[in-house]
């Protein structure tokens, strides 16, 4: 069976960004979305796509824009995010943003993998809140990055 799942990093405040781009540098998470993500689906919005700037190898990228005229070397264009999950087939999916992605796929999603960073950064865009009555808490490795010594922990959520 597949899943959908959504996969974030967030600040103490539940940001995820600011002007399009991270407000940190976590190498350590970089590696486990590489880790999670490879060899599946991965469905985003436009933005989220035009602040990483090219598709990201060894999966599938599919790009949610409401421009039919947007179109990208190595990605699926599509005008919805149901239209988007259409698409996929028996394969385990992520969702790798933005914000208007993740709080339409929310209610959609299984699981939620989350990369809490313990600080707190100037963002502009925002995590949705994790309903407890929703969500339960099923895994969590707490860590300290060996670049900065920002503390972080990857969370795993699933739908209860």
């Amino acid at each position: 069976m597949s899943s959908l799942s959504i996969i974030v990093a967030f600040d103490g405040l539940r940001g995820i960004g600011i002007n399009n781009t991270l407000p940190w540098h976590l190498p350590e998470d970089l590696a486990h979305f590489k880790k999670m993500t490879s060899g599946h689906p991965i469905v985003m919005g436009r933005n989220t796509f035009e602040s990483i700037g090219r598709a990201l190898p060894n999966r599938r990228n599919i790009v949610v824009t409401r421009n039919p005229e947007w179109h990208h070397e190595g990605t699926e264009t599509v005008n919805s995010l149901e239209e988007a999950l259409s698409l996929i087939s028996d394969e385990d999916t992520f969702i790798i943003g933005g914000a208007q992605i993740y709080q339409q796929a929310l209610a959609l999603a299984d699981r939620l993998v989350v990369t809490e960073i313990q600080e707190k950064f100037a963002c502009d865009a925002f995590f949705p809140n994790i309903d407890a009555k929703i969500w339960k808490e099923t895994a969590r490795e707490v860590h300290t990055s060996a670049t900065n010594q920002l503390k972080y922990a990857f969370v795993i959520y699933e739908k209860k």
